[in-house]
């Protein structure tokens, strides 16, 4: 039965909160042996935190956790009780500067999705993405 293990990490609505969040989850799994996950879920953790400190006005969160059958779940919260739009295929998006998150995300996870979820008295939504660990 893989080790398991729960870590969240509360930011600021701040854009350098992106950097910080992408850096703490490599070394989380970089000290639990799982560097071969460590691109995509920086990618993926990335659109998660932007999406999350971009559309919102609020703190959020950074959610990463391994289950006992060995899948890391990746997830942001936000103060935004509003689902996410859904995710265009990377083709549709072309040249625009934005509109490629969820699409990346959903690209690169087999399971993505999202819940409405409450931190510190405030509404807002939690989504989240599986990576399966070798």
């Amino acid at each position: 039965m893989p080790e398991t293990w729960d870590y969240t990490l509360y930011i600021p609505n701040d854009p350098r909160a992106v950097t910080v969040c992408r850096r703490t989850l490599r070394l989380i799994l970089t000290l639990h042996g799982l560097i071969g996950l460590v691109d995509t879920a920086e990618l993926l953790a990335a659109e998660l935190v932007s999406n999350a400190v971009r559309h919102t006005k609020g703190p959020a969160a950074l959610r990463v956790r391994r289950t006992p059958e060995g899948v890391v779940w990746i997830g942001a919260w936000d103060t935004d009780p509003a689902p996410p739009d859904p995710p265009l295929a990377l083709e549709e998006v072309g040249e625009s500067e934005g509109g490629r998150g969820l699409g990346l995300v959903s690209a690169c996870a087999p399971v993505w999705g999202w819940q409405p979820s409450a931190r510190f008295g405030d509404r807002g939504k939690y989504v989240w993405c599986e990576l399966l660990a070798a």
